[in-house]
């Protein structure tokens, strides 16, 4: 196992993975439902559930201190149940040293605001995830503006999908799901008309990346991860960005439990990649960005 030059001159697990979810049927299965098998399928993993017990040991023994556990709510769009932010707030709180927890409203819903103050209020959740492509819905639109200007108050980041989705590929018409609402310049005005508004914009945005770049370069509110892509397919350009104009913007991800962090972590370590780019990347823009 090669792994990189900082994490192995850290003084223990440093790292912080911006993007993982549940290895429980709660996500796997309930939530993803078809989909997900369809995306697992696409990415050469399984849907065979496991322990939080295990997952963490995981990622202890390659260097990563925190993970950002996210939510889920596609119900409206998907008809499959969401992972209930009471859900992440109680495993949150089972291993507060370990996991970060990030609720989900669905934005389609009457109560989506109601349940986002809720989230925050009640149960301390650290941010907001939305998956545009899942939830079938355009970020831009007017209508969601009530939403945005709620979580800006409420002062907690969100993190919006970013590109394609191999939620549903390949199955007869992806399942329904429609890969438009990925493209991040529909984030890109929600970042100019709520610009206290904390953005990450998960996984490098194929085929969107250069649109991607540029919103991040140009608002001040808006970052990026490197989640849901294997270091050696990431596009050259993104990780010219990453080591360059954006390297106190981009941060470490994986996907789990589709992508694991060992793998990742080793084929990271073979970027031309500073030891200053690696430490900003892998938990330096992230202890920023969640206030850890």
């Amino acid at each position: 196992m090669s792994l990189p030059t900082v994490l192995e001159e850290a003084d223990g697990p440093r790292a912080i993975d911006t993007h993982a979810h549940q290895p429980t049927s709660e996500f796997l299965h309930d939530a993803g439902g078809e989909m997900m098998r369809d995306a697992a399928d696409r990415f050469g993993a399984d849907l065979e559930t496991d322990t939080y017990e295990n997952m963490i040991e995981e990622y202890r023994e390659v260097g990563v201190g925190r993970t950002v556990l996210l939510g889920w709510d596609a119900e409206t769009n998907t008809g499959n149940p969401p992972v209930p932010n009471d859900y992440v707030a109680e495993v949150r709180d089972e291993y507060d040293d370990f996991f970060v927890g990030f609720g989900s409203v669905d934005p389609l819903k009457d109560d989506c605001v109601e349940e986002a103050i809720r989230c925050v209020d009640d149960l301390d959740l650290s941010g907001f995830k939305f998956q545009q492509i899942a939830q079938g819905f355009d970020p831009s639109d007017p209508e969601h503006e009530e939403l945005w200007a709620t979580i800006e108050d409420l002062g907690v980041p969100v993190v919006f999908h970013g590109g394609n989705s191999t939620l549903g590929a390949c199955a007869p018409g992806g399942r329904g799901l429609q890969i438009k609402y990925g493209n991040p310049m529909l984030i890109d005005d929600v970042a100019a008309n709520f610009p206290d508004l904390q953005i990450l914009i998960a996984h490098p945005a194929f085929p969107w990346e250069k649109e991607q770049l540029a919103i991040c370069q140009q608002k001040g509110n808006v970052y990026m991860d490197l989640s849901g892509w294997m270091p050696r397919y990431i596009d050259d350009q993104v990780l010219h960005y990453a080591k360059s104009l954006l390297k106190d913007k981009v941060m470490f991800g994986t996907d789990y439990p589709m992508l694991e962090p060992e793998p990742w972590l080793e084929q990271f370590a073979e970027l031309d990649l500073s030891p200053e780019v690696q430490r900003k990347i892998l938990w330096e823009n992230a202890e920023s960005f969640f206030d850890l």
